[in-house]
């Protein structure tokens, strides 16, 4: 199969491009010659089989990716499986099939490192996947996606067609959710450590020993490598996507501090869980193909704090109770 797929003049549907992933990926494809297909929830909900047949057939891409998902963190996952097992099978799986039926040249679903088992070899391979038990605080998406990148690969294997997927890591920038109740560990200490600065705090409270480490990519880097692989990749396999390293997520606190110009102290709570010692993808498989990121972890988090400042300037991040 020709790996190179040339987007100049082709029709791109980025299935959910409202969310921290997908206005990345419109952001980046917007630097290509080809055009962006959006639609709004409201005008189609990716649960409606037929609903996505329809306007899939209608509108004709040439290219599908799905970054749609229903996403949430560990008490959602564990208060609601249904929704997260059903609603991400539904939508994954009608989106898949419109696609095929109406002979969409290219495909690519993304998932997430979840999909490896809780136990994984770190660097974590991309042949890990099916290798042992998942985390059970978020199996229910992880079997979800799971199904998906095996459904594309069913596809390819049965049809000959081109559909790819790729597992980003840690992903963080512009968009990230700053809800001190719902959100990962960048955007909570980025939001902590600035709440810290305005208050004149003394201290940032860090959850844990700050011992596991964590491996983190920019957005709009990983909307790079998700357009890189579009057009250069057509393999059987997924893909991890990564930057291939890790850091503490007691340095990643002491940067954050610095990135936001706070003189606070960083005091840990070992009553608190660690988590997984350490969560790190092997990215060779994606850096073989010539793919490179191009923001450090300090230069990322140096613009997603402009980002921040910006935004939280005009209203658009407003601060609740932290906690």
């Amino acid at each position: 199969m020709d790996q190179t797929f040339d987007l100049k003049g082709k029709r791109v549907f980025v299935a959910g491009h409202r969310g921290m992933v997908g206005s990345a990926l419109v952001r980046r494809l917007a630097g290509e010659d080809c055009e962006i297909l959006t639609v709004a929830r409201s005008e189609l909900d990716l649960l409606d089989q037929a609903g996505v047949r329809r306007w899939i057939s209608e509108h004709r891409p040439d290219a599908v990716v799905m970054a749609a998902a229903k996403v949430g963190g560990i008490l959602a996952n564990d208060r609601f499986p249904v929704d997260f097992l059903y609603e991400n099978l539904a939508m994954q799986t009608n989106v898949i099939e419109a696609a095929f039926r109406s002979e969409v040249q290219k495909l690519l679903f993304l998932g997430s490192s979840c999909i490896y088992p809780k136990l994984a070899p770190q660097p974590i391979p991309e042949d890990a996947l099916l290798t042992g038990p998942l985390e059970p605080t978020n199996e229910w998406y992880a079997v979800a996606k799971i199904a998906g990148l095996k459904l594309c690969q069913a596809y390819q294997r049965q049809y000959g067609v081109d559909y790819i997927s790729a597992m980003p890591t840690n992903l963080y920038g512009p968009g990230d959710n700053f809800d001190l109740n719902g959100s990962h560990v960048v955007p909570a200490l980025m939001r902590k450590s600035h709440e810290a600065k305005r208050t004149g705090q003394k201290t940032l409270q860090v959850w844990g020993s700050g011992r596991p480490m964590r491996e983190f990519l920019h957005v709009d880097d990983a909307a790079d490598a998700l357009v890189w692989l579009l057009k250069n990749y057509a393999g059987d396999s997924h893909v991890n996507v990564g930057s291939g390293q890790d850091v503490t997520i007691a340095d990643l606190a002491r940067t954050m501090l610095s990135v936001v110009g706070c003189e606070a102290a960083v005091a840990f709570d070992p009553t608190k869980p660690d988590g997984t010692p350490r969560k790190l993808m092997d990215v060779s498989r994606l850096f073989a193909t010539g793919w490179r990121p191009k923001y450090s972890l300090r230069g990322g988090l140096e613009q997603t704090y402009a980002w921040f400042l910006d935004h939280v300037e005009k209203g658009q991040i407003r601060f609740g109770q932290s906690r």
